[in-house]
């Protein structure tokens, strides 16, 4: 457990180095070219590669920028020609952030990001169309925006459906609880989709548990630390009221498995989601029940890969079906049966994947309530 107490310590220290060491720096600003949703441009030549997202600090934000390290590195380029634009969870700062380097580019861009929350991706989307570059999105936007709305310069978005494995997690933790007692719910940012789908996988599953009351549910915005305090006050608050937690990612995890640990609390009911590599190791120590695996890695490369191959012309987004650019992501789910073999196969070993098979792993076109 002593990794998740260094994990809460370092993370404001790690964060700040990566934003004075990592941070794209902007400047310079030159006008930028207005094309139009959808309007005829010629194919980019070698257009600059960027990923905007929250921060590397997290586990899962590393192995997504991982990803798109290892897809430009297979284009023959060193890991330093992507450009990483960090928002620290601010969607004022993402979208700030993409602008200015639309404008330094003169929109020779290809984007892959997360836009923070779901309402950010519109102004970041038409952003990006206006420049005429090309911007492939990640896990957040709202429904009625779609990448065929945009000719060819919104790419694809990948999200993962996560109300049905947030709910098989629950399960599983309600299962262990006795399927009595209270349960608690620490999620991630109020508006982000994921955030929205576990809980509801959550709340789901509680359907069928009468004797189960969700005694309280908060956002703890994928922060460790902010985990750490919201599960003290629940403790507080609620004491042995709590049988079970049930954390919408590993990070969230990690701050509920130390406030527990001050409270000499060592066999609480967990589980969590993200499939991080300390998570990992801990559902293999029976301390976290489940996680679910997103592949991120994979997922980090392949938006990258969208938009660089959009960009330059390998494909043209317009002519692939509604499926090739509305798509789920693929999930693994892990328990302590399988652990090991999990990180044998995904953590120790990570595959190498052909970048140009783009909807390979993928699972099936997004599918909307």
């Amino acid at each position: 457990m002593s990794f998740i107490k260094k994990f809460i310590e370092q993370e404001t220290i790690n964060r700040r180095n990566l934003l004075l060491g990592a941070a794209y720096g902007i400047g310079g600003l030159a006008a930028v070219k207005t094309f139009g949703p959808g309007a005829a441009r010629a194919a980019l030549t070698d257009p600059a590669i960027a990923w905007s997202y929250r921060n590397r600090t997290n586990p899962y934000w590393n192995e997504i920028v991982s990803g798109g390290e290892a897809f430009v590195e297979s284009l023959g380029k060193p890991k330093d020609f992507l450009t990483h634009l960090i928002n620290e969870g601010s969607s004022e700062k993402s979208l700030s952030d993409v602008k200015s380097l639309l404008a330094k580019t003169n929109g020779n861009l290809a984007l892959a990001i997360d836009t923070n929350d779901a309402p950010n991706a519109r102004p970041v989307v038409e952003s990006v169309a206006e420049a005429g570059a090309y911007v492939s999105t990640l896990w957040n936007k709202t429904d009625d925006l779609h990448p065929w709305d945009f000719g060819d310069n919104y790419v694809s978005h990948m999200s993962w459906s996560d109300e049905g494995p947030a709910e098989k997690t629950a399960r599983i933790l309600l299962d262990a609880m006795g399927g009595k007692g209270g349960v608690v719910h620490l999620g991630g940012i109020a508006s982000n989709n994921p955030a929205i789908e576990r809980l509801n996988g959550l709340k789901n599953a509680l359907k069928d548990y009468p004797d189960v009351e969700l005694l309280d549910a908060q956002p703890a915005d994928w922060d460790t630390q902010k985990a750490n305090q919201v599960m003290s006050s629940f403790l507080t608050r609620y004491g042995d009221e709590i049988k079970g937690v049930h954390c919408a990612n590993d990070t969230i995890a990690y701050g509920v498995l130390e406030a527990l640990r001050a409270e000499g609390i060592e066999d609480m009911p967990i589980v969590s989601y993200d499939g991080n590599p300390q998570a990992v190791d801990l559902v293999g120590q029976g301390k976290i029940l489940a996680t679910v695996f997103t592949n991120p890695h994979w997922g980090g490369g392949i938006t990258a890969a969208l938009a660089y191959h959009a960009a330059i012309g390998s494909f043209k987004p317009s002519d692939e079906p509604h499926e090739h650019r509305e798509f789920y992501g693929p999930t693994v789910f892990i328990t302590p049966a399988d652990a090991a073999e999990f990180k044998k196969n995904f953590l120790e070993n990570v595959p190498t994947y052909d970048w140009t098979d783009f909807w390979g792993p993928s699972n099936g076109q997004i599918m909307y309530k």
